[in-house]
This record gives structure tokens, sequence and C-alpha cells, in this order.
């Protein structure tokens, strides 16, 4: 958690080697805990900010992330309170600081004493534990709905396949799995979603390893449903900012593309994209490329393009239930060159696209500044660019869905 609060990288990044570090037994354990952890992120700091008189000083910091791990379990955690108190002072040892025991343990106990003042006392931002300046914006954009928003995204999402056509129907693997006692249900807009009633390790699911099925978010799989509706069968896909390479997959496995040019800037995880395909079976149907997809000279073959999907950088605020550790990453201040990042792409790919053709604009947010408006903005400077079927704005937990966003834009005819 100190190394993620540092910005040294995500939970994608770290979990696994802290994982490295413990037991078989312990490593769920550990795993939902960082989760949990980071989802309440906020409403722990402001309870310790009402339970410390005066802020510590930067040089300790481990004796403040060591307190808002003794208020979470306090607060979250299965364990008996005398003991995550009685353990939490213990490790203060281990930190070099014994003046500090003394510190932790009122704090805690203190904790235990007023609970009900203190957790009256949080104002909706830390109730919520969503960031301030994400309550502002969801209050700006969505004035109807941000609490509505915000609790979704609090929510643990259920785990969803993306059950592979070329292996057989979703009924058909629904079979499969009740044989082996996991239940699932049909999702109703994703024709290939299956939803776990509950979620198992991707070892358990039968033919994973042989690509009949990936976890994948329904709303992630609208992405090629739309493509299929929007353009004819046996063509070619460039899916800019592919990794890790879901839609990619999809895109083959639908049997709707021939061929996919796969594109993405960072090569560590374009590779994550080769191992999806590898998987899957799908290698020999696609090329992967790891460049700025905005310097089209460096990949373009010069085809005009008949469908692109643009799954664009985004802040990810559609996914914090899935992803909790956006809530100590992200910062109000990323949002601007994001949404500069989205107009450039936009910008230079659409030349590409050829007459009549089409670009999917797809993001992971439920920002307007990087939806609605940047496409309108968008619309408004681009005259051969067209709505074809409007936009769709799918909002955290809607049909248990994260939260997409989906701009399917049609070139005119010369």
């Amino acid at each position: 958690m100190s190394a993620l609060e540092r910005g040294e990288g995500s939970l994608t990044t770290l979990l696994p080697a802290a994982l490295d570090k413990v037991g078989p037994d312990e490593r769920a354990r550990l795993k939902a805990w960082c989760f949990e952890h980071c989802r309440h992120d906020v409403a722990l700091r402001a309870l310790l900010g009402q339970l410390l008189e005066k802020p510590l000083k930067a040089r300790d910091r481990d004796i403040e992330r060591l307190m808002l791990l003794g208020l979470f379990q306090l607060r979250h955690a299965k364990v008996a309170e005398h003991a995550a108190v009685d353990e939490t002072v213990k490790l203060v040892r281990r930190l070099g600081k014994p003046w500090a025991r003394g510190l932790v343990n009122a704090v805690l106990r203190r904790y235990l004493r007023e609970r009900d003042a203190l957790e009256a006392a949080l104002d909706d931002g830390a109730r919520l534990a969503m960031p301030p300046w994400f309550i502002e914006r969801l209050e700006r954009d969505w004035p109807e709905h941000w609490r509505t928003i915000a609790a979704a995204a609090n929510a643990h999402p259920p785990m969803t396949l993306r059950v592979n056509r070329r292996h057989g129907d979703r009924e058909h693997y629904r079979q499969r799995l009740a044989e082996i006692g996991i239940t699932a249900r049909e999702h109703d807009a994703a024709r290939d979603a299956l939803v776990l009633d509950t979620a198992v390790d991707v070892s358990e699911l039968p033919g994973f390893d042989e690509g009949a099925a990936s976890v994948q978010d329904a709303a992630a799989q609208l992405a090629v449903l739309m493509l299929e509706q929007a353009v004819p069968a046996g063509g070619r896909l460039v899916d800019v900012c592919a990794a890790p390479g879901g839609k990619t997959a999809h895109a083959l496995e639908s049997g709707h593309f021939s061929h996919v040019l796969a594109l993405d800037n960072d090569p560590v995880r374009l590779r994550r994209v080769g191992e999806t395909l590898a998987r899957t079976g799908l290698a020999d149907q696609a090329e992967l490329a790891a460049v700025d997809a905005a310097d089209t000279a460096a990949w373009w073959d010069g085809r005009p393009i008949t469908a692109l999907l643009l799954d664009a950088p985004c802040t990810a605020s559609g996914v914090i239930r899935r992803h909790p550790d956006i809530k100590l990453l992200r910062r109000e201040s990323d949002i601007a060159p994001l949404v500069a990042t989205q107009r450039r792409l936009l910008d230079a790919l659409w030349p590409l696209v050829a007459d009549k053709g089409v670009l999917l604009y797809a993001t992971c947010s439920v920002l307007r500044d990087e939806n609605e408006r940047q496409i309108q903005g968008f619309l408004e400077r681009v005259e051969d660019a067209e709505l074809d079927g409007g936009m769709r704005q799918v909002l955290p937990g809607e049909a248990d869905m994260d939260g997409f966003f989906y701009a399917m834009l049609r070139k005119q005819a010369a």
C-alpha cells in the first residue's frame, strides 16, 4: 500500500510480488485486503484525521499507514477488535519507532469508544469513500445520479465471462460450468457474456487455457457487438490502445473480422495482447505494433480503414469498482492531459477512415469532458463525421456492468 501511495505502480503491477512473499493460504486474504483498503482509503483517512490532534510528519508516513491498516481491520475485516488493536501495535516495533506504540494504541481504542460519533461526522465524500475532486465532478456531470454512481463504484463487481463463439455458444459453456458446480446466468445486453453467481479462480474455468472463455465485463463486450452491426463481415479492424487485448480477441472470436491490427504505445502492455491471443489460438490472425497511434506515418499502410476502434486513454472513472486503486492513483490534474490525448488521437486517426467507414470511440469513464463533450467538439470541427446511432453511456452498476461510453462515428462519402 505504501508503494501504491508513492505512485510506484498499481495493484495490477505491485500485487504479484507481494503475493509471492506470503504462503498460499494467505494470498487470497492479502489480495482482498489490498483491494478493500483501496476501496475505503478516503473514509479511513477522514477518520484518522479526526482521531489525530495534528498530522504526522512526512517521515512518519509508515506510522500513518499502520494506523490506517488498524482502522481498516476494525471497520471492515473479520478480525476480533482486541486482536486488531494488539497486532497493529506490535507491528510498530518492526518500524523501529517505539515512541509510536502509545499513539497507535490510543488512536485505535478511541475509534472503538467513539465509533458512532466519528462515523456520523464524515462528510458525503468521505462516507462514499471518494476523493473530493471526483465527487465534485460527479455532482456537476450527473446532478441527479451522482450518489448512485458513487455507491455503485464501491460495490463488488460480478465476475463476467466472454464465451468464445469458436468453441460453442454461451448456453453450451454454461452447461459445462454447471457440470462442475459453477452457476451462471446469461447477460441480456451482451450475447457472449455469462455472469457467474460466485467468482472463481480462472484455473477452475473449463477450457480456459485453450481460450474457451475469458474474463471481460459485459460493457467492454459491447464494442465488438456494435462494430458487427456497423460494418460488413470479412474486413480488417484496427484496434487502437488495444492492451490488454480483450476487445482484439473478441473481434477475432466473433468471426466477423478476418484480421486485426492491434496498436498500443506500451510494449509491456502489448505483450499481454500477444499472450491473450496465444491462449485463444488467434495469434496468426492479428498483427501487433508498439507505436503511438497518432504518429500514423509509423504504422499506417495507406489503405483506408473500414473499421477502427479507439479505446481511448481515460480516467477509468467507470471501472473504479473493479480497480479501486484508481482512487489513490488518479488526480483531477490528469483530466486535461487525457482529454488532450483523446482529441489528438481522434484528429490523427479520422483521416485514415474510409468513406462510409466507422470509428468507434470508447472510454471506461463517466466524465462528460472525456465522453459527450469530447465527441461534440469533434463533430463541430470535422465536417465529414456523423453519429451513427447516437452516443451510449453505461453507468457503473447498470445491468451489472462497468461504466463505459461509446460513440459510433461514420465518415460521410465524399
